[in-house]
């Protein structure tokens, strides 16, 4: 049981430890996309991977911190029968 235990923490351990992270650059033999039509200046990798707000919007309500009692709503209908 501990043989396991000691085992499986090794194996993460050793899996953890090989992520390496590098700047991204374009596979050998690869170039970056061309530059945007009516743009003069060339994309890096870095500009590439930055999300636009519309891909990664920023939260503008706050999040209830504790239960509340909801509002009536008045489209909330019952069912017809």
């Amino acid at each position: 049981m501990i043989a396991r235990l000691i085992l499986a923490l090794g194996a993460s351990a050793a899996l953890a430890a090989c992520a390496n992270k590098t700047a991204l650059e374009p596979a050998a033999g690869q170039a970056l996309p061309p530059a945007p039509y009516g743009s003069e200046v060339r994309p890096d990798a870095e500009d590439l991977l930055r999300l636009d707000p519309q891909a990664a919007p920023e939260r503008n309500v706050e999040l209830r911190t504790r239960s509340e009692e909801r509002e009536d709503d008045p489209f909330e209908l019952p069912p017809e029968a």
